[in-house]
């Protein structure tokens, strides 16, 4: 392999590398506990609002860089409507349906003044911001309200006994989990080796087969390696189901759909895709009001995980978000970004998180180590372009 081959690999893969030696670095310095069952499993279930909310996040910075400062406090006001809701005695699935109508209001009311009256989508998303935390005050006035259906709690992710039932019946490990990994890292090659052929006989530029054998087997022998660890503990939990259905559809949108490619013309170039017919403004209603939609549902998630809602929810859960994708590889001018690398960039915060909290790091050090890895990864996306141009 050339050096230019070597440098194009790293650069191309060089979220996946970081958080291989990230998680690394953390197993060598907590003793292996970050990769105990239980742990990883926590970095799914505390993370579950981040996976989700940086997937429709990537959608608003696909259209040039733009961002949802309201995220944070549509989660808060969606589980506190949620948590009223069920105070009151309404089923449960027509609170969940209520909830994320309106975190699709919220979403569509946002999206309007954006995309059709071009207010700026900072301006339009910080207003949310102050408004959802406000309105989230004002219903819970200042308290606690506790989530007791214990229906929800389980289904969303919730307590302790929020995993998917062994049918198996494994004892000491997850058979349910196992057949799931094994099914999932099979399906994974099978998509992954036919979207390489098909670029081959379409006459496009593809990578060599060996290549491709490699990336895959790593990925395939991580993926297995984390389904063993989840079938040590309890399985699979809830929270896992919820955002690997959100990861699919999305991964489904971006890359295969009009509206997909639409996303990435606009933050390509916004003057041109208007000029070639798209209708941009149906791109960027479409971009926040999905944010609002998506802001629903990790409201759902955090209830359920916390079971009770309080106004101080959702607090930095759009700077986690934004830090995701970013991380991720989405560009800070828009166009570039893909969800797998969004779900990169969200596990590498949560194994950050999760590392420096067995290492007992002080929470004010582990916010400066997040904010110096967010800047470093916009610094190589600027030095890249620059270097492309």
């Amino acid at each position: 392999m050339t050096k230019t081959k070597i440098l194009r690999f790293v650069q191309k893969y060089t979220m996946m590398i970081a958080l291989i030696l990230v998680t690394a670095f953390f197993a060598w310095q907590t003793k292996g506990k970050i990769l105990l069952p239980q742990n990883i499993t926590n970095i799914i279930s505390q993370n579950a609002y981040v996976f989700v909310l940086a997937t429709g996040m990537l959608c608003c910075i696909l259209t040039g860089g733009n961002i949802d400062l309201s995220v944070g406090s549509v989660v808060c006001f969606v589980g506190t409507i949620g948590a009223v809701l069920m105070h009151n005695k309404l089923n449960m699935w027509l609170a969940v349906l209520v909830m994320l109508a309106v975190g699709l209001l919220i979403g569509a009311w946002q999206a309007f003044w954006i995309a059709y009256v071009k207010v700026p989508p900072f301006i339009t998303t910080l207003a949310g911001m102050l408004i959802f935390r406000g309105l989230s005050n004002v219903v819970l006035q200042g308290k606690t309200m506790a989530v007791t259906n214990e229906k929800f709690v389980r289904i969303f992710g919730g307590g302790a006994n929020c995993y998917v039932p062994d049918i198996f019946h494994g004892e000491g490990m997850n058979i349910l989990c196992i057949v799931v990994g094994v099914l999932a890292c099979l399906a994974f090659l099978f998509l992954t080796f036919r979207a390489n052929i098909s670029r081959r006989k379409a006459g496009l530029e593809a990578e060599s087969l060996k290549v491709v054998a490699v990336k895959a087997l790593v990925i395939v022998a991580v993926g297995i390696f984390f389904t063993v660890r989840l079938a040590q503990y309890k399985g699979l939990p809830m929270a896992l189901i919820w955002v690997v259905t959100v990861i699919a559809i999305y991964s489904y949108i971006t890359s295969k759909t009009t509206i997909g490619r639409h996303l990435y013309a606009v933050g390509g170039n916004e003057t041109a895709t208007r000029l070639s017919g798209i209708n941009t403004k149906r791109v960027y209603f479409f971009a926040y009001s999905n944010m609002g939609l998506l802001a629903g549902l990790a409201g759902i998630l955090t209830i359920a995980r916390l079971t009770s809602a309080q106004p101080t929810y959702g607090q930095s859960y759009e700077m986690d978000a934004i830090g995701s994708c970013f991380i991720g590889g989405a560009s800070a001018y828009g166009g570039v970004g893909t969800v797998p690398g969004v779900i990169i960039g969200a596990l590498l915060m949560g194994v950050i998180n999760i590392g420096m909290s067995i290492m007992g790091v002080d929470a004010n050090y582990q916010k400066v180590v997040k904010g110096l890895v967010l800047l470093a990864a916009v610094i190589f996306d600027v030095v890249s372009k620059k270097k492309n141009n």
